[in-house]
């Protein structure tokens, strides 16, 4: 009897901070981006996170490779992760939005 591993997709947004190199982080979140970009899995960079979308495990590699990253360029890092994980659903990181602005009253900035 053969048994078949479903794939579980998931949305995760992580924030990855250097909490010791003051304040203008943007050239620490260029290096973060890369390692994502370098993953292949859907993302977006937001003003306040990083969305990405795929299977589990690749996604939670990811999220360890970018931590890893800053932690070559600073004593102490803050990673934060919220995952939205939700059976059978694929391609939200746009769907889910549009969802909304499709049952919206009224004009939505997106």
């Amino acid at each position: 009897m053969l048994y078949f591993r479903e794939v579980l997709f998931m949305i995760a947004i992580f924030t990855v901070i250097p909490v010791s190199e003051g304040e203008s982080i943007s050239p620490y979140v260029t290096k973060v981006i890369e390692e994502v970009d370098k993953s292949g899995l859907d993302y977006k960079l937001t003003a306040m996170g990083t969305l990405i979308e795929g299977p589990w495990d690749k996604v939670m590699d990811t999220i360890k490779k970018c931590h890893n990253v800053m932690r070559r360029h600073s004593s102490r890092v803050l990673t934060s992760i919220t995952i939205d994980d939700r059976k059978g659903a694929k391609k939200r990181l746009d769907g889910k939005v549009q969802s909304v602005v499709s049952k919206s009253k009224r004009a939505i900035s997106v």
